[in-house]
């Protein structure tokens, strides 16, 4: 199957609030950045449906999807509302399309299941909210479309689902699904003491949850270091159906909501060995708060699923995306470098790899013959 992205115009202009880190834009900027490159035909594009509650009730409630449709419809949630089901909070903010927009990224993933039957790559930059619970909202995600993703491939005849998730959160709605399933492998790469301060080391669910946290500071040579020697290891014993990667931008340097540092090289070179290693790929978007880096990254994500190469200088119609992007009210969005405007590539950000980095890494890769339903 040629390569997919689904995306929508619902982002294009849709924001959680002017103070939120989701004030920025996202997905239109990969969409716009993508097509001034000349890497998205229309035959390449598909416009992302909108799930149906009925849908969506494979793994969130009834009660929650009711709530979360009547907040939208009112704008507004009363305190029972706020208590069960985490909405209208500093972080899960009642605004104009807080069912139709998550819906819509969902629908997106729940499509890429069924799209994916019979092989091929599929990008939902809309997707990736990996925080989601069955009756409530969590961490900006009001919806789980990873979760779902994960469903809808399972249901379309892939077995066994690898996800690797890279976001700088630990990636805690899913593993609340997934932990105890063995056909199910989970690997998450992180930030060290950083919400949801989940994702520790030793939690192993039955044995395929893999959780790599990782210190302040985080270069590519030591995610180099967990991609050789436990990622893709791990992922080519377990010998998936399908893969799920959620490549969230706020492990860049970059990014105002963490202070891992590394360059977007990390992230594409995981995802061109990540491709290789099962005839069905679903690539998220996820975490990200700076508009420029963001956009950079998921757009030379697509360039790697769909074989396209990624120029050292923009052309014009491309640089002209990036220079009207506006982010505002951050110190990082003042005086942006000239960079963030004429390439899509970072400068790799090499570095030593620390003893803390290296020790937790073969750790955790001494555990890869232990997964379980393998013949080793």
């Amino acid at each position: 199957m040629t390569p997919l992205l689904l995306g929508s115009d619902i982002y294009r202009g849709s924001s959680y609030g002017t103070w939120h880190p989701l004030r920025v834009p996202r997905v239109s900027t990969v969409l716009d950045l993508t097509r001034a490159m000349g890497w998205l035909p229309a035959s390449q594009f598909r416009t992302s449906p909108r799930a149906k509650p009925a849908a969506l009730s494979v793994w969130h409630t009834p009660a929650y999807l009711a709530a979360l449709q009547h907040a939208e419809v009112s704008g507004a949630v009363d305190k029972d509302a706020r208590a069960r089901h985490g909405l209208g909070t500093v972080s899960n903010p009642v605004f104009p399309e807080m069912f139709r927009r998550p819906a819509t990224g969902a629908g997106a993933s729940l499509l890429a299941g069924e799209l994916l039957r019979d092989g091929g790559r599929i990008h939902n930059p809309g997707g990736g909210t990996h925080h989601g619970m069955p009756d409530r909202a969590n961490g900006f995600c009001y919806l789980n479309d990873a979760v779902l993703g994960i469903l809808s491939l399972k249901r379309a005849g892939a077995v066994r689902v690898a996800y690797v998730d890279i976001d700088a959160h630990h990636m805690d709605g899913v593993e609340y699904a997934f932990a105890d399933d063995p056909d199910t492998l989970l690997i998450s790469t992180h930030e060290e003491k950083r919400w949801p301060f989940t994702g520790l080391i030793g939690d192993a669910g039955v044995g395929q949850t893999f959780n790599l946290p990782l210190p302040r500071g985080l270069n590519d040579s030591e995610m180099a270091l967990a991609r050789d020697r436990l990622m893709l290891p791990a992922v080519e014993l377990f010998a998936p159906d399908a893969i799920v990667l959620q490549c969230g931008a706020d492990a860049v340097d970059e990014d105002p909501l963490s202070r891992l540092a590394l360059s977007n090289n990390a992230h594409w070179d995981l995802l061109a060995a990540l491709i290789q290693l099962a005839p069905r790929f679903l690539l998220l978007g996820g975490g990200g708060y700076n508009p420029w880096s963001v956009g950079r990254l998921w757009s030379g994500n697509w360039a790697v699923l769909s074989g396209q190469d990624i120029p050292d200088r923009l052309p014009p119609e491309a640089e002209a995306v990036l220079r009207g992007l506006r982010f505002d009210g951050n110190s990082r969005g003042r005086n942006p470098p000239e960079h963030w405007f004429t390439t899509l590539r970072d400068a790799p950000h090499i570095g030593p790899v620390r003893t803390e980095v290296s020790d937790r890494v073969t750790y955790l890769a001494g555990r890869i013959v232990d997964m379980p339903g393998l013949s080793v």
